[in-house]
């Protein structure tokens, strides 16, 4: 088996096998990983009842999809794209939330909220225009409370550097505007970011408990997703029942202290996703830039099939895995990607996309696989899709039998074109 931890579910003939039957680059899911991960957010800790729902932009694959409603997980979406892929999923429009920056106004927004949809208004720019369309309706707020979280500031959707969300402090400004449009405020929304830390979410609760009491009508209490995941081996990962007990805790006093029974909603993404997917790469190249410089390996993959490391710093473990099956000695590499891009580098210092962290592997052999754990999530959804005009690679499930079922093809060269139209010069 791999060693790395994140890829416990993949040994060295499948990820052959997938080269050998599909081909590299290609995201590899594991079913059983998926379903176990899932049983865990339904366990979450709740006083008065719990809907989990789904951060399908960590991953919107229909088939992902379909697997979580089998298990009973709801949708959070952030645009009415999301909306519209879920319900093309087989999921019922009251089964998801919507929270978004771009809020839609036409006819797609209309259907969907008619058949059951419901939105959280994320300004007061959108509340004001939700009132419009919607007078008399019920409506979910999401506040930024003030707090946040994560392990860069990019991962961090709370406090005063994040747009996301009404600032706390504009409270009086969103009554006068449901009071203005007859709204009925049933549901709190707030999302601090990426974090493991109990006394944060502690903290977190009670800030947004606070602003339900703002809001007499509210029976629903969301607090968003962004429970930290350790892909790497020295990081470490959320445990949900942790943070989740005294969040029950808070619950029960605010039951005792108002009468009133808060539903509970959380949405994990990452969480469920992240530790589920393995990027099976190629070896394509080696080079090296002399005693003082660097020895590179280049792969068939990259930014456009992983772009956290680029944009975020962010580390994957990864494994090499020799084609011959020769046993081989230690090597220190930076790995970088197929893109004529000097971002394009997947051994970046972390934290710090712009600076190189070299990789201890065996050492190399073109030919050799690559296989890139922590894959789950924001890696397909969040590609550089078709720069250098790479196809969009498949996504596979390893099913619990051990057979594999294809739920993306490879992308053709006629699917990347197909929507450009010839002018006349």
């Amino acid at each position: 088996m791999l060693t790395m931890q994140a890829a416990s579910f993949l040994n060295p003939e499948t990820a052959f096998r997938v080269r050998d039957e599909i081909g590299t680059p290609c995201y590899v899911y594991d079913e059983a990983s998926l379903r176990s991960v899932a049983a865990k957010v339904s366990d979450f800790p709740n006083a008065f009842g719990l809907t989990a729902r789904f951060a399908m932009k960590a991953c919107p694959n229909a088939n992902i999809l379909r697997l979580f409603k089998s298990i009973g997980l709801k949708i959070d979406a952030s645009s009415i794209y999301e909306a519209e892929r879920a319900v093309a999923a087989g999921f019922d429009a009251s089964d998801i939330s919507l929270s978004t920056q771009e809020f839609p106004t036409d006819d797609r927004l209309l259907s969907l909220v008619a058949k059951g949809m419901m939105v959280n208004a994320c300004s007061l720019h959108q509340l004001e225009r939700y009132g419009m369309l919607f007078p008399n309706a019920k409506v979910g707020l999401r506040f930024n409370p003030g707090l946040g979280s994560g392990g860069t500031q990019r991962t961090n959707v709370g406090g005063p550097a994040s747009s996301f969300g009404i600032w706390f402090e504009d409270i009086d400004k969103v009554k006068k505007i449901v009071s203005g449009h007859g709204l009925e405020v049933f549901r709190i929304h707030t999302h601090i970011g990426s974090g493991s830390d109990p006394e944060v979410w502690v903290k977190a609760v009670g800030l947004s408990l606070n602003l339900v009491r703002s809001f007499d009508a509210v029976t629903v209490l969301n607090l968003g997703g962004g429970y930290k995941v350790g892909r790497m081996p020295d990081e470490e990962t959320t445990d949900l029942q942790a943070i989740g007990a005294p969040m029950r805790e808070a619950f029960e006093r605010f039951q005792s202290e108002t009468g009133r029974k808060l539903h509970l909603e959380i949405e994990p993404g990452t969480y469920l996703m992240a530790n589920s997917c393995v990027l099976i790469s190629t070896v394509q190249d080696l080079t090296s830039t002399g005693e003082d410089g660097y020895d590179f390996i280049k792969l068939d993959t990259g930014m456009t099939e992983n772009v956290r490391p680029s944009m975020y710093g962010a580390q994957h473990p990864m494994e090499l895995l020799a084609f011959d099956g020769d046993t081989r000695e230690a090597h220190t590499y930076v790995i970088t990607g197929h893109c004529c891009e000097s971002g394009d580098i997947l051994t970046p210092a972390p934290g710090d996309a712009e600076a190189l962290l070299p990789r201890k592997l065996v050492d190399a052999k073109i030919g050799d696989i690559l296989a890139i754990g922590g894959a789950g999530a924001y890696c397909a959804a969040m590609s550089t899709k078709n720069y250098n005009s790479f196809p969009e690679c498949p996504e596979v499930m390893l099913r619990l039998d051990g057979s594999l079922s294809v739920m993306r093809k490879r992308q053709t060269l006629e699917q990347i074109l197909a929507n450009e139209t010839e002018i006349s010069f």
